[in-house]
This record gives structure tokens, sequence and C-alpha cells, in this order.
């Protein structure tokens, strides 16, 4: 119903009252529930409420039945637990906001430059069985494990008492690598909390929700500043493991316990202030997270919000299926290499509106940290289901339903175990093997050409601090685009560090940042552009690096050209000669040493 030219009045439950005054007298009045739209706001009248639009197009709202009587009518009923289309958008984004206001307030609070500067951290809702809900659109690599680290949680800890907090950077308990540390909380239905017998669909331990946030901790231990060891050969050289540790207790921390196992040997954190000061952004994010959710469970009634958390993961497996039936029936093959030769091999077989990704053939246990884990091939598979739905839809563990992952133990499934000495490394997987699963997924479906196919981290530190970065690259040109330039690309969503956060705060100078012109794939799309970054080192530092396709070159579909291998660059202060540096390597640098990052390009689409 149109108010006017640039004002619409939609219905939500009934249709509005309409009501047109002589001059002088309200021009058009409504009594809710309905939703006002502007080209600058929404306004939602709610039921018992009226709104008046006056001749000079303001809006007054009145409260009809008072404020006595609007606060005994049980706002629960407002809404109803079927899956209505406008409430099931309603509720979408009011669970999708509350994950960003998770994110902001662990942007804000944290200290440390990789998340309040690089913004390398995810935050999520959990059902209260570990499935996840919703996330913001943080960093994809996070997200799909994240849920499996819930449901460890869940098996290893008794309870989840209300005020507590648990810690976890696990791999092998749905971690990443073990500078992701995962702060998990539950939501508690206060009611229950004396043992009430549970109903209404909650569950009977009187968890309602969880939500945790998982952070990249630039420092965590380990052989190395920066805790991504290049020359790791076990997890326990890559920092300290944190299985289940409950640092806050009925809401009070255990801060000089958590030290303690921060600065444990063998290889302890360098920076456990920071480590401290970040956890605790993390459990503030958290409880921001707990109160938004309590806040909607008090609006509307812990029914109506159960159910729609379950519609909204019931339409997002429909929005999958649907993109599943889109795609060409049979069984897709593709593989792709590492650059020391090992092979990730896959066949996804499309079936109606189900798929299922085999990775049998796949390299045995690597020797180096390039192991993933499942966690990691969960995500890369929820990252590019996403990617296929083409439309605005949570991401949640109902993309996952029509699909089946087949993972023997291989370099993407190692066995872990209790002892870290015994676990395999895998630093390296969740940064650079996360990429090239996505680059197989998509090749084998020929969705779209590859990109860059690896994060070039690079680390730099000391006893005193470690920093971390990724480099962005070119992006894989589609049927119908080219490829971007200098972005980051898929398993990946962080920022770099300004140049003048990082002069000001690192003994390092920016020499260098420019996009790498004609490093794309051609074609009919040409794929996009890497960069070239060079750094000056002002002080003797050890720097490492984890990087991918200096040896291989990111693929092009349909006749495109690959994109360019990347390359890693030292020149020695004093000398002329350049050194070209392996795909993963530590050296020691001194002041005036300068090193160069060249990043791949992406591959092309098409014949010219």
């Amino acid at each position: 119903m149109v108010v006017d030219g640039n004002r619409r009045v939609v219905p939500l439950f009934l249709r509005p009252e309409l009501q047109r005054g002589q001059r002088g007298c309200p021009v058009q009045r409504f009594v809710g529930p309905v939703v006002v739209i502007e080209d600058t706001s929404t306004i939602v009248v709610d039921r018992g409420w009226e709104a008046v639009v006056t001749q000079t197009g303001d809006i007054i709202l009145t409260d009809k039945l008072g404020s006595p009587q609007t606060e005994r009518v049980p706002r629960a009923t407002v809404v109803a637990t079927h899956g209505d289309p406008v409430q099931l958008e309603l509720f979408n984004n009011q669970f999708a906001s509350i994950a960003e206001q998770m994110g902001t307030t662990l942007r804000r609070t944290a200290l440390s430059t990789n998340v309040k500067e690089r913004l390398d951290f995810s935050c999520a809702i959990f059902t209260p069985t570990g499935e996840l809900v919703v996330n913001a659109p943080h960093i994809p690599v996070h997200l799909g494990g994240m849920s499996d680290c819930v449901k460890a949680l869940i098996e290893d800890v008794d309870r989840f008492a209300p005020g507590d907090v648990y810690l976890t950077n696990d791999p092998y308990r749905g971690g990443s690598h073990l500078n992701d540390v995962t702060a998990v909380t539950a939501v508690h239905d206060e009611e229950r909390r004396a043992g009430a017998p549970c109903n209404a669909g909650a569950p009977c331990n009187g968890v309602l929700f969880f939500v945790a946030s998982r952070a990249h901790h630039a420092e965590i231990g380990g052989t190395r500043p920066g805790s991504m060891p290049p020359d790791s050969t076990c997890l326990a050289q890559e920092g300290v493991v944190i299985r289940a540790f409950r640092w806050m207790r009925g809401g009070r921390a255990e801060h000089e316990s958590l030290r303690e196992l921060l600065t444990a040997p063998p290889y302890p954190s360098r920076s456990p202030n920071e480590n401290l000061a970040d956890i605790a952004a993390q459990v503030a994010a958290n409880q921001t997270g707990v109160r938004e959710l309590r806040a909607m469970i008090d609006r509307y009634g812990f029914d109506v919000v159960h159910s729609y958390m379950r519609h909204i993961q019931s339409a997002a497996e429909q929005k999958t299926r649907a993109a599943i039936r889109k795609l060409p029936r049979g069984v897709h093959c593709f593989e792709d290499r590492l650059d020391d030769g090992s092979p990730i091999r896959l066949a996804v077989t499309i079936q109606d509106d189900r798929a299922t990704l085999d990775f049998t053939g796949t390299g045995p246990v690597l020797s180096t940290n390039l192991n993933a884990n499942r966690s990691i091939v969960t995500s890369a598979v929820l990252y590019c289901l996403r990617c296929l739905i083409n439309e605005d839809i949570p991401l949640n563990t109902g993309v996952l339903a029509p699909i089946e992952i087949i993972l023997p133990e291989c370099f993407l499934n190692p066995r872990g175990g209790d002892n870290p000495e015994c676990c395999p490394a895998v630093a390296g997987g969740n940064v650079e093997t996360s990429q090239r699963i996505v680059d197989c997924i998509f090749g084998a479906l020929k969705t779209v050409a590859a990109s860059q196919g690896t994060m070039n981290n690079v680390l730099m530190g000391n006893e005193r601090f470690g920093y971390y970065e990724t480099i962005c690259g070119g992006a894989g040109a589609g049927p119908d685009f080219h490829g971007a330039d200098a972005v980051h690309t898929h398993m990946t969503n962080t920022r770099l560090t300004d140049p003048e956060v990082l002069e000001s705060r690192y003994p390092v100078r920016l020499i260098r940042f420019a996009i790498r012109h004609g490093s794309g794939g051609e074609g009919r799309f040409r794929g996009g552009c890497g960069v070239i970054r060079q750094l000056e080192f002002l002080e003797p530092l050890d720097v490492s690096i984890i990087s991918q396709r200096r040896t291989t070159a990111p693929y092009g579909l349909h006749g495109g050209g690959s994109g360019m291998s990347g390359r890693n660059v030292l020149r020695r202060a004093g000398f002329d000669a350049d050194e070209i540096l392996p795909p993963i390597v530590s050296v020691s640098v001194r002041a005036g040493d300068r090193l160069t990052i060249e990043t791949p390009g992406g591959g092309g689409w098409g014949r010219e």
C-alpha cells in the first residue's frame, strides 16, 4: 500500500486500517502490526500501536493500549511458530545481527593488531547440540570447524554451568591451528537453573544456545615467533595446546591458571599479556551474544525463537538442494597438487539434489605442517556451497544436510592423539591447504578458475613479540566476469595492516605495495592480478614464510590461461643479488634486509 512516492506500508499480520482526514487533520492512520518502509529507514509498528502520518509527512506513534496493558500482552504471541516467510527473513537478520554485534565488540575491545586491525576473527551462534545456526561474514575457514569445536567441548565437559566460559584451540577437537583460540559460552534458561522440568522443547540442561568467538592469536608459543614455524613436524612445536580449559567459572575468570598454561614449557607464548587481553575481548563478545539472544527470547518466547532457528536451517537446506539441482549430473573429478607434489584428489558426485565429495586417493599424512583436518575440509565445502547459492542466505549446518563427505586418513584427515608430540603438524594446513581444497571443488565443478591458492603468510618477531599477516593476490575469472585484482580470496577474509599502524608498532618499513600487473591468466575473462609487497627490516628478526603456488600455477578454465606463480625474494643489505626463497622457509634477517613477496594471479576463463 503506497502512502506517497517514497513510502510504502506493508502489513505484517493484519490489513492496516486506513483513514483519510480533512485538511489540518492526519493524512493517514495505521493500526499495527505493519511495517512502514521509506527510502532511508524502516519503522515496525507493533500490535497495539497506532501510526499517524501527518500532512507534513511526519509519523507519530502512539501506544493505544497504554504501557500497563502492553506489558501484560505476551510478546511471544505476536509471532506464530510456523514458518512465515516475512518472519523468517526478520529472524534470519536478527540472528545474523547478533553475530555481527559480537564481532564489533571483539574488535573494539581487543588489544592485538591481528584482531583489531586485520579482523582475523569469527563469531557465531549454535544450537544446544552444537549445530551452526548463523555466523557473521567473518573468516570462512573458521566457520565450519567451529561447530565441531563446540560439539567436542559438549562431549568433553560434564556441564556448562551458568557463567562458565571454555577455551580450546586443539586442531584435533574441532580447531584449525593453534593460533586460532575459540571461546565458548552457553546461553542458559534462567528459569531452569533450579532444575525445573523441561518443556517447550528446551534442553534439560537448561542450555538454549551456545555462542562462540574464534580469534587468531599472532603469538601462542612454539619454536618460532608467530607460532607457525615452517619447519614444524608435530603439534607440540607449534605452540601451547588448549584442549578444554575453563577460564571463567561462574562468571569469575581464572587469570593466573590461564597465564600458567600459556607460559608453561616447552614452547610458551611470547606475549601472554596480549593473549589474555584478546581472550577477555572474546569473552566480552560472547556476553554480547548471550545478552542479545536472551533479549530475543524475552521478546518472542523460546518456542518462537527455537522454531525459527530450525526454519532458518531448513531454508538453507532447501536453497542448497536447489543449487545442487542446477549442477551437471554425474561424477566430476579433479586433481591438484601442493608445491611439494602431494596430490589432492576429489570426485564430486551429483545425484538429484544431493552431492558426495570423495577425497579418496589424496596423499598420505605429511611430515611437514601442511596437514589439514576434517573441520577445515568441512569449512571449505561449506564455503563453496554458499558461493554456489546465488542469493543471500544464512550460512549454517542446513547447507551441509544434502552433502556427504568421504575423507579417509590422509593429509586432509590425519590421526590425532592425546600427546601433542605425536600429532602431525597442522600450522600450514589451515591457511594453505584449505585454499587448495576450494580450488579442487571449483575445478571439479568447473564453476570458476583458480584464485591465487595461497594466503602468503608472513611472520616475524623475536622473543618479545610476534607479528603475522596474510597478503592478497589475484582472484579467478568466471563465465561472465574478470577476476579481481589484489584481494584476499576464498578461505581468508582478513585485512592487511595499515602501513601507519605497521610501521608505528613494529620494526619494519613498508617500501612498496603495488599491483603485480600481468600476473593474471589470459582469456576471454582475465584472471585477477597479484601484488608486490616489499618490507625493509629495521632490526634483527626471525622471519617465516608459509606460502604455496610458487612451483605450481593457478589453473584457468575452458581455455583460459593460468595465473602467474608467486615468488619470495630476499635481498641482503649491502648486496646487489636477490636470493629466491622456497615456498616455506625461515630466515634470520638483519637491519636493512628487504623481503619482497610477489603473490600469484588468478586463472583466466575461456579463449580470447
